[in-house]
């Protein structure tokens, strides 16, 4: 007995394909960068600015205590012998100590920064550090700025002499100790300048806190 199949046809399978869900981007809305590398950034800046100021700190220390000269001064016709090192000076002594002072200081500072940088560890992990950073960098760097312009003072009398005096122009004959005093002056203002950047730096990191 022959049984015709039924007219109904069984509806046909429709697959259905969910879309595949792609991993976060790396760049948030409007294209900025994220602040994990924001911070990156900041941290090898600050870094930078440490060893810079390591530098020239340690080489206006240098400069300054190997400073010293032997030579002659004509005064009222008379050949007098000088001897001029950094030690028969206040201000240069002021100078070396301050240099001394911050290099000590960004010594610490890059050890402690190059660490965390080594281990992808925030360099300022906390507020408290920076306001610790920010208060230091500031002293430093107005004692810096004040031991070159103390220094530089003297330099400047040394190099012109006292008007309507017989106090001649030491600088003449001795001018290899002058320039390295200038030099090391000089750098020491760089010092500075370095660290008022610190500070800054530091007040961007207060922000993000």
């Amino acid at each position: 007995m022959d049984v015709k199949a039924s007219g109904r046809t069984a509806p046909a399978e429709v697959g259905i394909q969910m879309p595949e869900t792609k991993p976060a981007e790396s760049v948030t809305m409007g294209g900025e960068r994220p602040p994990a590398m924001e911070s990156r950034r900041r941290d090898m800046a600050g870094l930078g600015l440490r060893a810079a100021c390591l530098a020239s700190s340690l080489v206006s220390l240098c400069l300054l205590v190997t400073a010293e000269q032997h030579g002659e001064v004509s005064l009222y016709g008379f050949q007098l012998p000088l001897y001029s090192k950094w030690s028969f000076s206040d201000s240069f002594e002021y100078l070396v100590g301050i240099s001394a002072a911050v290099t000590a200081y960004s010594v610490m500072q890059l050890l402690l920064s190059g660490r965390s940088v080594l281990k992808k560890a925030p360099v300022i992990p906390s507020r408290s550090q920076c306001w610790a950073l920010f208060a230091g960098d500031q002293v430093f760097a107005y004692l810096m700025i004040s031991a070159g312009s103390a220094a530089a003072g003297v330099t400047n009398l040394n190099r012109t002499g006292i008007r309507h005096s017989a106090l001649p122009d030491f600088c003449k004959p001795l001018h290899r100790f002058c320039d390295r005093v200038t030099v090391s002056i000089t750098f020491a203002f760089l010092s500075g300048l370095f660290l008022a950047t610190s500070a800054v730096l530091d007040v961007l990191w207060l922000s993000n806190y």
